[in-house]
């Protein structure tokens, strides 16, 4: 119940709110409590002894008890909601803003349809906890205390009766929260399973009816969906079991209720309008018992919702600024890597051994090896993505990691593998780094990443809207807008990782010319991460990777003479181009 507690804290923020919730509740357990007594009074001193005045007079007042109570129960409930809103919001927030804080490790590990549940379904379940079932448990424990001290106070024999059901009720309570606590976190689980299969359909439907796979598909879905329901099912049964013994409890305290308060009634030691008011208390009794053995299943669910959420809020940021760290601001061009070992999160083999190297201003070099030689990896390493496992990689001198975050990424372009762009127009997904930015400046990195033709032949040009995902562009078309916007940032250290990878060779060889200009401007050392030799003929270094280790460093000539692996490359790819 931890999580709870913390979910309870977080009220604090809304303390006014939630006061004024917590004052509209009490006042309105008084007027359910004064009702019966309103009722008792009427019967005794009005109706038992004829008096239409006070009968009139006891009508009057529970009309004003029953405005009172609807305008409390309102107040209550649109505070109390109120409260929650502001909890779910302050949650979301949180969940998100650590969501961007995380570290790729992080990501690499969690399950997006698993960060979506926790997003969306598992802070619902707090925000209905937090709106509803609280205060109905709170309204529930203070109705249920002043209740027994009022019957204590009008007969403590028939009270005691009541009372023995409350310690029982609350026990078989306990027992089935407590028993239950892991099935309603499985219920969430298979809900992010559920989503799970979900999001890989959507974002992957093309696959799916390109290899006719739709039944299988749905078959996949409904296993899970099935799973979801039974787990669903498993808590009915436990609601099954508990509940009617509760039902059956508080029938039979109201039946021993009926009959000692009649025979009570009938030896002259309990007025009728007694015993009608005591009857109406029992229901002020046994509805607390009910409001919080239902509230209890859904208590127990936001209880595992909260524990998912704050598993997130709490996870630790591996890569972050050290104490102290300096500002990146300039860039002299040395960039060295000495002995980097890295292994990622989970991985029992390293995916760069004793990588060692040293740039010079202004170079251009190309990182060229098979597919998992750990071209990309090196790349990640520069901006912090992750940190090395052993070794260290400085820039003129200094570790990374003595920089902070922002400002060293902030100083690196760096254009990924896979092309990620983002609802919008084509404008503003070339500006996502520089928001201000004029249209000349977006126009200037268009035709360098050589996709401004294109823009400009579209009906609305740079302010065409561009599908979820980028759909209805092609691979090209994509990588070309990622480099104009990867151009358009404050960077000193150039990363192209693979960026021209869905665009033919004549066109890479544009972009690259196109590039050169911008690299000697703006650029004190660039990477380019390519498959195709083609492309990196003329950069001033090649660096060769093989199975995680730099094997051979040099130019296009150099490397021709002394690397017999560059040469199986470059055969290799002479012969695909001839089978072309």
């Amino acid at each position: 119940m931890r999580a709870i507690q913390r979910v309870l804290q977080s009220l604090s923020n809304y303390r006014w709110v939630s006061l004024g919730a917590l004052g509209s509740l009490l006042l309105l357990t008084v007027a359910n409590a004064i009702t019966p007594q309103l009722f008792r009074w009427g019967i005794d001193r009005g109706i038992a002894q004829q008096n239409l005045q006070i009968v009139l007079d006891s009508a009057a007042w529970m009309v004003v008890a029953a405005i009172a109570r609807g305008l409390f129960n309102f107040g209550q409930s649109y505070l109390a909601e109120t409260a929650s809103q502001g909890v779910a919001y302050d949650l979301r927030n949180k969940i998100f803003h650590k969501i961007q804080n995380l570290s790729f490790s992080y990501h690499d590990q969690s399950q997006t349809s698993q960060l979506l549940t926790r997003v969306t379904s598992d802070i619902e379940q707090i925000r209905t906890f937090v709106g509803t079932n609280l205060i109905q448990v709170i309204g529930a424990v203070v109705t249920l205390v002043s209740v027994a001290v009022i019957l204590l106070v009008m007969n403590w024999e028939l009270a005691l009766i009541t009372l023995t059901a409350v310690p029982i009720t609350g026990w078989l309570m306990a027992r089935f929260v407590s028993r239950n606590d892991r099935l309603f976190r499985q219920i969430q689980d298979q809900l992010s399973d559920l989503n799970a299969v979900l999001q890989e359909n959507l974002v992957g439907i093309r696959v799916v009816k390109a290899f006719v796979r739709e039944s299988a598909e749905r078959s996949r879905y409904t296993i899970s969906n099935d799973a979801l329901v039974m787990a669903n099912m498993k808590t009915i049964r436990a609601i099954r079991d508990i509940f009617p013994l509760i039902f059956l409890l508080s029938n039979l305290v109201t039946l021993a209720v009926f009959g000692y308060g009649g025979a009570k009634v009938i030896g002259g030691r309990f007025s009728i309008g007694e015993l009608v008011a005591f009857n109406s208390y029992l229901v002020l009794v046994f509805q607390p018992i009910l409001l919080i053995g239902f509230a209890a299943p859904a208590i127990a669910q936001a209880a595992a919702s909260a524990a998912r959420v704050y598993e997130v809020v709490d996870a630790e940021v591996e890569i972050c600024d050290r104490p102290n760290s300096i500002s990146f601001d300039t860039c002299g061009g040395r960039i060295t890597f000495e002995n980097v070992c890295f292994r990622y999160p989970g991985a029992k083999t390293e995916t760069l051994q004793n990588v060692s190297f040293e740039t010079k201003p202004k170079e251009l070099i190309a990182i060229l090896g098979m597919t998992g030689s750990g071209k990309s990896t090196i790349m990640n390493l520069i901006p912090r993505f992750y940190d090395v496992t052993k070794g260290a990689i400085r820039i003129d001198g200094r570790d990374v990691r003595d920089f902070t975050l922002k400002s060293l990424r902030a100083h690196i372009g760096i254009v990924f593998q896979e092309t990620t762009l983002f609802s919008g127009t084509i404008r503003e997904n070339i500006a996502y780094a520089k928001p201000n930015a004029t249209i000349e400046q977006v126009t200037e990195v268009a035709k360098t990443a050589q996709i401004h033709d294109f823009i400009t032949d579209l009906p609305d040009g740079y302010e065409t809207i561009v599908g979820e995902r980028g759909i209805g562009l092609s691979g090209g078309q994509k990588q070309r807008i990622a480099i104009a916007r990867t151009l358009l940032t404050d960077y000193s250290i150039l990363i192209l990782d693979d960026s021209t990878s869905a665009v033919d060779a004549k066109t890479a060889a544009q972009i690259q010319a196109a590039l050169d200009e911008f690299m000697q401007q703006k650029a004190c050392v660039t990477f380019v991460v390519a498959q195709r030799i083609s492309t990196v003929k003329n950069a001033d270094r090649i660096f060769l990777m093989d199975k995680g280790q730099l094997v051979a460093q040099g130019t296009h000539d150099e490397l021709m003479q002394t690397s017999p692996l560059y040469g199986v490359i470059l055969e290799s790819q002479v012969k695909q181009k001839e089978s072309k």
